[in-house]
């Protein structure tokens, strides 16, 4: 499975900083993988409404986490905003926020090219 997070709103929001981020459970180590499995089984995300019922009052102030999922030949988009009350959605969420910060870490701890 392949899930992509973009993250947006929110009252420190930084656009340049907020890059989406994509996870494949292929890409993962196994244990990683295997977790990211069950997260993504628990959410159900291709059983969730495309976006929030309602917005809860305040929320203009809120983040709001778009999330599209690609695997077994279907692919699904959800929105969701904060706070995100279902718990397994939740925890997918976090799961995915700490893959950008790896990522991020991955990326700035790479050597740079060099120049040819």
């Amino acid at each position: 499975m392949r899930v992509e997070l973009q993250t947006d709103g929110g009252v420190a929001y930084f656009p340049g900083l907020n890059k989406p981020v994509v996870v494949d459970s292929a890409d993962l180590p196994k244990e990683q993988a295997d977790k990211f499995d069950q997260l993504l089984e628990q959410a159900r995300l291709f059983e969730q409404p495309a976006a929030p019922r309602s917005v809860p009052k305040g929320a203009v102030d809120m983040r709001r986490y778009t999330l599209t999922v690609q695997g077994g030949g279907r692919s699904r988009t959800v929105r969701l905003a904060d706070p995100i009350e279902d718990p397994n959605l939740q925890a997918l969420v976090d799961f995915l926020q700490d893959q950008r910060i790896a990522q991020a870490r991955g990326s700035a701890s790479s050597p740079p090219a060099k120049p040819q």
